[in-house]
């Protein structure tokens, strides 16, 4: 079968238009290096503490270029569509011409959005992978250099906090096993549920990985994507919503909560960065509106929001029942109403 993205084509769009890093002196570059791994093993023990949950012991952080990113994330891509069933169906359905137009069209428009998000993304763990690939906790660190000089903050409290948010990702998929299978699952579900033809297809799974597309409406609490579903499709959407928004929220309370012990300015990280997130220039936020990141940036709060609420009532151990099982997850309506999934839940008999 024909890839249905030239994979290479996308590595090398987005590398080219990706933005250019702060410039460091050779020192410099390979300090921040060796701090972010230092950082990174810091953090397992306090995540661990906060958290409640044992992920297996894994390899040390791996630190990143932008390019480095991309290449990771285009492989997940490639990983996620391969197994998706549907998708040699409809490929090998087409004229050769259309296959191959279609591929190249998909991966510079892929290209074009893992670049500008190159610039934006300071880590990520890596939940697609090959089976025998063990997956990796990724830092990237001219981001989170040139985040850290434009916010103002102290170097190493920032680093040490993006840490903590990446590790409790880390965590959240090696403690919960199901999760990853889960979240492929989802995703296949999604485009198992289009009506329309693969080129689409393709488009709306690049459009979904690194955004919930909205219109460009500001006053538009309908999504551009929401708008054109199948009713099959908005279910599933529903449901990848609240998971996105639900590993985010808990991430974003992780790390403010072990913060203060060992991160002296966390406040003051917090504050300025929740005003980056939230004050983002003209340019910036356009094209977080047509990538869908203002539905991005919502998932941090709502759920934080959530995790706060529930974690208030019940604890971190009571909390901790959303990783019994896909049915312990939150709807996405019970993210905004997190009682009526304490109720629910104390109802949910575990799996045998």
């Amino acid at each position: 079968m024909a890839e249905p993205i030239d994979w290479d084509l996308a590595v090398a769009t987005a590398t080219r238009l990706a933005p250019k890093g702060p410039e460091l002196p050779g020192d410099e570059a390979r300090d921040a290096v060796r701090m972010l791994r230092t950082l990174a093993r810091e953090a397992i023990a306090p995540v661990r503490e906060v958290t409640g949950l044992v992920a297996p012991e894994a390899a040390a952080a791996v630190i990143v270029d932008r390019p480095g990113w991309i290449a990771s994330n285009v492989d997940g891509m490639r990983i996620v569509l391969s197994r998706w069933e549907v998708l040699a169906e409809k490929s090998d359905a087409a004229p050769a011409v259309v296959r191959s137009l279609g591929s190249r069209g998909t991966a510079l428009q892929l290209g074009a959005v893992l670049a500008w998000m190159s610039g934006k993304v300071l880590g990520q763990y890596e939940v697609f992978t090959e089976d025998d690939d063990p997956a990796r906790l990724l830092l990237v660190a001219p981001t989170i250099v040139a985040v850290e000089r434009q916010l103002e903050v102290p170097t190493r409290d920032f680093r040490y906090w993006v840490c903590l948010h990446e590790e409790t990702h880390r965590v959240q998929f090696g403690a919960v096993p199901w999760l990853g299978d889960y979240l492929t699952d989802r995703i296949s579900a999604l485009l198992d549920a289009s009506d329309i033809g693969t080129r689409e297809a393709l488009q709306r799974l690049v459009a979904f990985f690194y955004a919930l597309v909205r219109s460009l409406r500001p006053d538009s609490e309908v999504s551009a994507v929401e708008a054109i579903q199948t009713p099959e499709q908005r279910v599933v959407f529903d449901e990848l919503t609240a998971l996105m928004s639900l590993l985010e929220g808990h991430a974003d309370v992780v790390m403010d909560a072990v913060g203060p012990a060992v991160i002296p300015s966390v406040e003051l990280i917090r504050e300025r960065f929740s005003h980056r997130r939230e004050q983002p220039g003209t340019l910036d936020s356009l094209a977080r509106k047509a990538l869908g990141m203002d539905a991005k940036m919502r998932q941090y709060s709502d759920g934080a929001a959530f995790v706060r609420h529930v974690v208030d009532r019940v604890g971190m151990d009571g909390f901790n029942r959303v990783w019994t099982s896909a049915e312990h997850l939150p709807t996405r309506l019970e993210l905004h109403d997190p009682d009526a999934w304490l109720a629910r839940t104390a109802e949910v008999t575990t799996p045998s």
